[in-house]
C-alpha cells in the first residue's frame, strides 16, 4: 500500500505554518458566514495552470472549475450526470456569481491529443475521447489547414476552443438571460505558459488582446 505523498505533507506544513496564519480570520470568517466569490473561472486541470496562483487570489476569493481543456458543454438536462454543467449551475444560480471566465491556456495536451490523436490518443479510455469530441468540427477545421505550423495550428485551437466554450455556456437559459439583463458576464482568456502573458477575448472585435497595463 502506497503512503500518503510526503510532498503534500510537506506542503501543508508550509501552508498552515505560512499563509494560514497570516490569514486565519479570513479563513474563520468564511467558515462561518461561507463564501461569495463574484468570478467564477473555468479552466483546464492542467498542473502548470491554475487559476489562483495567475490572478494572486486569496481564500474564498475565486470560484474554480478545472476539467480537461476547460471546456464547457452544451445545455443538456437529460438526467444524465453532468459535473461541469452542474458547478456553472450552482456558480450562477445559488452563488449568483457575476462573471464567468472561461481560460484556456499554451501547450494544452488535450488541445493537442484534439489535433493530433497519435500524439495522445482519445480513444484508450472510457471518458476522454467522449469528451474531447465536442471540440471534434472545430478540431477538424484547424487540422485540415496546410499553411500553419503544428504549434500554430495548436494555438489557434486553444483559442477557438474558448470561443466555442462561451458559445455553449450561452446555450444555459439562466446564463443568456443573466448577460442579456446586465447581470452577466461572460469572458475568455487565454495564458502562456512560456512567456506569462495573459490574453483577453475582446467584446467587440472578437480578437484576443493583451489586457492594457
Amino acid at each position: 500500500m502506497h503512503e500518503f505523498p510526503q510532498a503534500l505533507l510537506n506542503g501543508y506544513d508550509s501552508f498552515i505554518s505560512g499563509r494560514y496564519a497570516r490569514e486565519s480570520k479570513r479563513y474563520e470568517t468564511l467558515a462561518a458566514a461561507g463564501q461569495s466569490p463574484t468570478t467564477m473561472i473555468i479552466a483546464c486541470c492542467d498542473s502548470r495552470a491554475a487559476p489562483e496562483l495567475i490572478f494572486d487570489a486569496g481564500p474564498g476569493e475565486l470560484f474554480v472549475l478545472r476539467n480537461v481543456a476547460n471546456l464547457v458543454p452544451t445545455y443538456q438536462p437529460d438526467g444524465g450526470q453532468h459535473g461541469t454543467s452542474a458547478a456553472i449551475e450552482f456558480a450562477v444560480q445559488s452563488l449568483g456569481i457575476r462573471n464567468v471566465l472561461i481560460m484556456g491556456h499554451g501547450r494544452c495536451g488535450g488541445i493537442r491529443a484534439a489535433l493530433d490523436p497519435e500524439a495522445g490518443p482519445l480513444d484508450a479510455g472510457d471518458f476522454i475521447g467522449k469528451w474531447m469530441s465536442m471540440l471534434g468540427p472545430v478540431a477538424e477545421q484547424v487540422g485540415t489547414s496546410t499553411f500553419m505550423t503544428a504549434n500554430e495550428r495548436q494555438t489557434i485551437l486553444e483559442r477557438l476552443s474558448i470561443r466555442n466554450s462561451i458559445r455553449n455556456l450561452r446555450t444555459f437559459p439562466y446564463v443568456q438571460r443573466l448577460e442579456d439583463e446586465g447581470k452577466l458576464g461572460v469572458h475568455g482568456a487565454w495564458f502562456d505558459i512560456s512567456t506569462g502573458e495573459l490574453w483577453i477575448l475582446d467584446h467587440e472585435s472578437g480578437d484576443f488582446i493583451r489586457p492594457p497595463k
